[in-house]
């Protein structure tokens, strides 16, 4: 038995919470992780997890043994990370997870920097704008919007994502601009709706030091934020996103912006990890990154 290995399928079907889940996150076949499992226990003569054909529960037992296996073995990636920076050589596989828009305008095109320091680093990038299971996904790093909810994740904060409500020109020039947030009540909007309940984000505006919630009649909607900069660019409506990420457009004029002495607050962004990833020397090392590359996303002049 390779009891590194064993320990480590352990781990993950106790924070997974499933044998099925574990499997997928470590990339191994089912019948291997429950071997591993079996082979384990007979080791240690005791019950680790208690299975039926439905549910997984971690015994007593369990739970002792997972507290001193996850400390055994980020104390063991970090002696192997500590070996790896004497040769400044970090190698091996990230799993990161990132929203669509951020994916595409920001990170991706700053990844030739991060890759030329680490070029034995293999990134897998889940693109999605939906929030993932972070360890039963095997995820190592997500990169998320917004306030955190999970409190078992050690959450980073990156910087503020300043919003911006827009248009086309020919928009404006067709309908007219608004020059206060209720005059959005009389335009045509272009919708971001909620993956999880189906129900669309209303504008939101400050006015008076008060904040203004408004769901103009919409054009159409969409849960994926590049796709909500196309619908914007072709001219359906009026919407707000991220400036960081309408800026070429807002620069060359295919988008304006308008409303700004009353632009909402601020949405933090933040790098969410495991515990498990504060020892990894490869998450330490893209969450620097991050930091550097959104840190340095100062607010345009628009």
């Amino acid at each position: 038995m390779d009891q590194v290995l064993a320990l480590r399928v352990f781990v993950r079907i106790v924070e997974a919470g499933s044998l099925t889940k574990a499997a997928g996150s470590l990339n191994l076949p089912r019948s291997t992780v429950s071997k591993l499992l079996l082979d384990l226990e007979e080791h240690l003569s005791t019950r680790l997890i208690a299975r039926s054909t439905r549910t997984t529960a971690i015994t007593v037992e369990g739970h002792d043994y997972y507290d001193r296996a996850v400390k055994l073995l980020s104390e063991l990636d970090a002696m192997d990370d500590a070996a790896r920076r004497t040769t400044r050589n970090l190698s091996g596989r990230l799993r990161i997870d990132i929203g669509s828009s951020l994916a595409n305008v920001i990170l991706i095109p700053a990844l030739p920097q991060f890759l030329s320091r680490y070029p034995d680093v293999e990134i897998v990038m889940g693109v999605t704008d939906r929030s993932v299971d972070i360890v039963g996904d095997g995820v190592d790093c997500a990169i998320r919007g917004g306030p955190m909810r999970d409190s078992t994740l050690i959450a980073r904060r990156v910087c503020e994502l300043p919003f911006v409500t827009c248009a086309t020109p020919a928009y404006f020039e067709r309908f007219g601009r608004p020059v206060a947030p209720d005059d959005v009540r009389h335009h045509r909007g272009v919708g971001y709706f909620s993956a999880l309940s189906g129900s669309p984000f209303p504008f939101r505006f400050i006015g008076d030091e008060r904040p203004i919630e408004i769901l103009p009649p919409l054009a159409a909607s969409v849960n994926e934020s590049t796709a909500h900069v196309s619908a914007l660019l072709a001219g359906l409506g009026i919407g707000q996103s991220f400036e960081c990420v309408l800026r070429p457009y807002l620069a060359d004029g295919r988008l304006e912006a308008v409303l700004g002495d009353y632009r909402p607050a601020p949405m933090p962004l933040h790098l969410v990890y495991h515990e498990s990833g504060r020892q990894n020397a490869r998450v330490r090392a893209f969450c620097d990154f991050v930091v550097e590359v959104f840190g340095g996303l100062a607010p345009g002049d628009v």
